[in-house]
């Protein structure tokens, strides 16, 4: 297990909540506020953003706990799955067409988080 990589990953944790929990979330708010959809539907999307910035937050808290806790190493596990998945989902949807996703840092930080703590956790 390598410490360093570890933290480098919660590191970017922590990056990716600032991008997307404050400057994403006031963007994308900003974005869906103007269109027509229902208020609960905006609520919804409101509520799912914000539950992916919490995801970023506690991997990130995980991934600082294991790093100091040599014994804890099963909890980054799951952390990196579901970041490598989430990695591939973008790319998948880039793949199929939706070439705007190129632009957004989801991919990146959610593969970097993800490959950072394989290769932590190989190490």
């Amino acid at each position: 297990m390598s410490f360093y990589l570890l933290m480098t990953a919660a590191a970017v944790c922590f990056l990716a909540v600032a991008a997307h929990g404050i400057w994403g979330r006031k963007i994308y708010l900003g974005l869906i506020d103007k269109t027509i959809l229902p208020a609960r539907e905006k609520s919804i999307s409101a509520v799912s953003w914000d539950v992916f910035t919490i995801m970023l937050s506690v991997s990130g808290l995980s991934l600082l706990f294991v790093a100091f806790n040599r014994h804890a190493i099963l909890m980054a596990y799951p952390i990196m799955a579901i970041h490598l998945m989430g990695a591939c989902l973008f790319f998948f949807f880039m793949a199929k067409g939706h070439k705007e996703l190129v632009a957004l840092p989801g991919a990146y930080l959610m593969g970097a988080i993800g490959v950072l703590t394989l290769l932590a956790i190989q190490g």
